[in-house]
């Protein structure tokens, strides 16, 4: 069925027009988002076949790679850009809506919500560095590393050269775990002694590591465990 074959109400552009965009449904975006469809399929049938491939979700969504994405019947590189160059900005609009410029950063709560936009959905750890002033306030955030599904790389000396570059007196580390599951190994709990204690011997103070998933968290400091 094309899409000029649905009454007019039942059009995804009509309907956004007409009622706005919450009252279409994900499917509805997404067939808007792709514009058009095929010969054997219309833009809205499309995005079903995308959504299913998603499994329904839209953080299965954001988190699918290109290659897989295209692996739709349907959806050529110019449908695939388009649908991740929409997550991209919604994940953008959260970044700045979070407000970090000069944000007083204080408890691990408020790490978790500075840095989901960035690490949800997520399908492998990145570890980051959030550089605070001598007042607690946030300066700026850097991407360190990027590993794996289940493994990431600490490397002390980048961390502290960072924090000596924009002036922090002091630093929270926040890094993801995909599989969902917010409780360090032992491998963090040994990196994490490793550098507070190299962090320690330039005069900077390493406030808290942050384990992130999609609906959780984990804090050392909350839970006061830093090795020996």
């Amino acid at each position: 069925m094309k899409i000029k074959d649905l009454c007019e109400s039942e059009r995804p552009r009509e309907k956004m027009l007409e009622k706005g965009p919450g009252a279409l449904s994900n499917g509805e975006l997404l067939a808007i988002l792709l514009r058009n469809g095929t010969r054997e399929f219309s833009a809205v049938e499309l995005a079903g076949k995308l959504y299913g491939k998603a499994e329904g979700s839209l953080v299965r969504l954001f988190g699918m790679p290109f290659s897989e994405m295209k692996s739709v019947s349907g959806i050529g590189p110019l449908k695939a850009c388009s649908v991740m160059a929409a997550f991209e900005l919604g994940r953008r609009f959260l970044e700045e809506r979070a407000g970090t410029d000069r944000k007083l950063i204080c408890t691990a709560r408020g790490v978790y919500e500075l840095m989901i936009p960035s690490m949800k959905g997520l399908g492998r750890e990145e570890l980051y560095a959030l550089f605070l002033n001598k007042s607690g306030r946030f300066i700026r955030k850097e991407l360190l590393s990027t590993g794996s599904l289940d493994h990431t790389v600490i490397d002390n000396k980048l961390v502290i050269e960072a924090a000596i570059r924009c002036g922090a007196s002091s630093l929270i580390l926040v890094h993801n775990h995909p599989g969902g599951d917010p409780h360090p190994s032992k491998s963090d709990i040994a990196c994490t002694s490793s550098l507070r204690h190299a962090c320690s011997a330039f005069g900077i103070t390493m406030l808290d590591h942050v384990v992130v998933c999609d609906n959780c968290f984990w804090s050392f400091a909350d839970e006061r465990l830093y090795g020996a």
